[in-house]
């Protein structure tokens, strides 16, 4: 029976935990060897023999036969008047081989015996799912929202593995609840305490990236490549495409009809912005194409500092700098250049005075908001009311009032 028990829990762990044949087999040898070496000293004269599909296995010793009263290691020699109780042909310098039942070893041993083998199989199920998710980093899995923490979320895949999503890799506006489903792209795979953690990403590049193989059958195939994303999860993200056959479009491949393609992707990451450019070596073309959707006048570029002056007329600066200057800061991740934008004077406007002229009158922290709208002169802050610069920069009126009496006085 205890012999039975055994094999049926190895059938079981066998069926759960997806463990190949060979494993298995030397696991239990391994496991029974062990056995043996702590019960009689060695496991060299012992045969060990398992069938997992009957469900059975068998355990031999070999003993050489010697002459009465002359056995020095009962483990691994026999009396010949023992011997001849097992067979009378036996004689002395010949192999005796008689089976080990289990039960002879009792039942403290074998508890132990299925306690070591849970644990080796526990631990080799543990490293299977550390390989199987160490070889899919990189890879978009799909689970299911077990468990919603403060700081992460538990997800399951089909196996029953727990995955983790740290709230730090989720995207702002994500919002989960038990038996969801999700789908993120694995960026770790750690061993914690000899146990696996697996962590998820939705704000990673990759995921990104993952999200337009699966929707642009030409990036998947390699027709077209991705050259780079930069991204701020869940607001703005900028993708450089490039195609290896002149005859693909890679923007429109990747917007599809009607955006069609990129919707999909739109509507996973929770609405983010998704410009889709066209690589080039032509730095000039670059910068301007990563400044979408804004329409640029000219650029002065420093290849040795890797600065970029880019002038547009008045009412493409907020384009280029963008909500919050998303814009502008992802053209500057995507290009590796630190991009100025400055706008475009007339001749007729050739007296305005560039807001640094006023670092003495005005505080610092002033002026950088009023920049971060696009307002680099005196004039282009002039030209706004005070309900415009209320509603756009993080200014008291009150402040914005006194900014533009000392702007106004520069020019009466």
């Amino acid at each position: 029976m205890e012999n039975l028990n055994l094999i049926e829990t190895f059938s079981e762990f066998k069926e759960l935990k997806n463990i190949d044949r060979a494993t298995m087999m030397s696991v239990l040898e391994d496991v029974f060897r062990g056995m043996l070496v702590k019960m009689f000293g060695t496991d060299e004269n012992f045969d060990v023999i398992i069938n997992i599909d009957k469900g059975d296995f068998e355990i031999w010793r070999n003993r050489e036969v010697v002459e009465d009263g002359t056995v020095e290691d009962p483990y691994r020699q026999i009396s010949l008047s023992e011997a001849k109780i097992i067979d009378a042909d036996y004689e002395v310098g010949e192999e005796v081989t008689d089976e080990v039942k289990l039960l002879d070893f009792g039942r403290r041993a074998i508890l132990t015996l299925r306690q070591n083998l849970t644990a080796r199989i526990l631990d080799l199920e543990k490293n299977n799912v550390f390989q199987k998710y160490y070889d899919r980093i990189g890879d978009i899995i799909t689970g299911e929202v077990y468990q919603v923490w403060k700081r992460e979320i538990l997800v399951l895949d089909e196996e029953g593995n727990e995955l983790v999503l740290p709230k730090t890799e989720q995207i702002p506006t994500d919002y989960f609840r038990k038996g969801d489903t999700l789908r993120a792209v694995v960026i770790k795979v750690e061993m914690h305490n000899n146990t696996p953690l697996i962590i998820l990403s939705r704000t990673s590049p990759v995921f990104l990236e993952r999200l337009f193989e699966l929707e642009v059958p030409e990036i998947f195939d390699g027709l077209i490549t991705i050259k780079k994303i930069v991204r701020i999860p869940g607001e703005r993200a900028k993708v450089a495409v490039e195609s290896y056959d002149e005859r693909i479009d890679p923007v429109g491949a990747c917007v599809g009809m009607k955006g069609s393609r990129i919707h999909g992707i739109v509507r996973e990451l929770k609405n983010e912005n998704i410009d889709v450019i066209n690589h080039t070596n032509n730095l000039q073309l670059y910068i301007t194409r990563s400044l979408s959707p804004a329409k640029i006048s000219s650029i002065k570029i420093d290849e040795v500092n890797k600065k970029a002056e880019v002038y547009l007329k008045p009412n493409e600066v907020s384009l280029a700098i963008g909500k919050g200057g998303l814009n502008i800061k992802l053209a500057s991740q995507l290009t590796g250049y630190d991009i100025d934008v400055y706008r475009e004077t007339d001749s007729a406007d050739e007296e305005d005075v560039n807001l640094e002229e006023f670092a003495d009158e005005i505080e610092g922290w002033i002026l950088d908001e009023l920049k971060a709208i696009g307002c680099d002169t005196a004039r282009s802050v002039l030209n706004l009311n005070v309900e415009d610069l209320v509603k756009r920069t993080d200014l008291e009126e009150e402040t914005i009032r006194e900014v533009l009496k000392i702007l106004k006085a520069e020019f009466e």
